[in-house]
């Protein structure tokens, strides 16, 4: 049981809800609830599908299958989150705003990479490390429901708030989605210097 909860916890505190609901701005504002709801539930099921695949194929997925060092995924997960970071710092809220006409490719441009990247992928290695993949497949797909009821609770709380208060709700929006570009930026960085060193260009 507490290879579970550590496991659980671990996936948790990467996904973070409260911190992927700064990612989701302009979706939250621009989404009705249901549609917001469903688009992330058909995200979460692509990233469901995918975790699990890694947890049960592990780093070996890219040693033999993809015959690529993990580095370079690493490396190319910062540079995205890297761009996600600037466009926010740029636009705002409305950074992603050109993907809500098609909410089938909402739902994927939420998996990729705002839920999949190389943090959780990395978690998901972990947990089917330490879990039999049954264990490993529950761990995944549990945190990802409470994440999506959380989500889909702030959405909610939110277009009630915004009725009452809505130029301070956008101002608010706005301000806390462009210092989050700070967060996002940095762990870029990191990202890709981590990925550098492992492939043995940084010292």
């Amino acid at each position: 049981m507490e290879a579970y909860l550590r496991s659980f916890a671990l996936f948790f505190a990467l996904f973070n809800p409260f911190l992927m609901s700064i990612y989701l701005l302009d979706l939250i504002r621009g989404l009705p609830t249901p549609t917001f709801a469903r688009v992330l539930i058909r995200g979460s099921l692509i990233s469901a599908c995918v975790f699990t695949l890694f947890a049960w194929g592990g780093e070996a997925f890219f040693r033999d299958y993809l015959q690529v060092r993990f580095a370079s995924f690493q490396i190319f997960g910062g540079i995205v989150f890297l761009l996600i970071g600037l466009r926010y710092v740029f636009s705002g809220a409305h950074a992603i705003e050109s993907m809500r006409d098609n909410p089938t490719a909402m739902a994927g441009s939420i998996a990729m990479p705002i839920m999949i990247g190389p943090g959780t992928v990395s978690a998901a290695v972990v947990i089917g490390t330490r879990l039999p993949l049954p264990g490993a497949a529950a761990v995944i797909v549990g945190t990802l429901v409470l994440t999506v009821a959380i989500l889909v609770a702030m959405k909610i709380a939110h277009d009630k708030l915004k009725e009452r208060h809505a130029a301070i709700t956008d101002r608010y929006i706005d301000l806390v989605g462009r210092m989050s570009a700070l967060l996002i930026g940095t762990i870029a960085i990191d990202m890709i210097v981590t990925g550098l060193e492992s492939t043995g260009f940084m010292g």
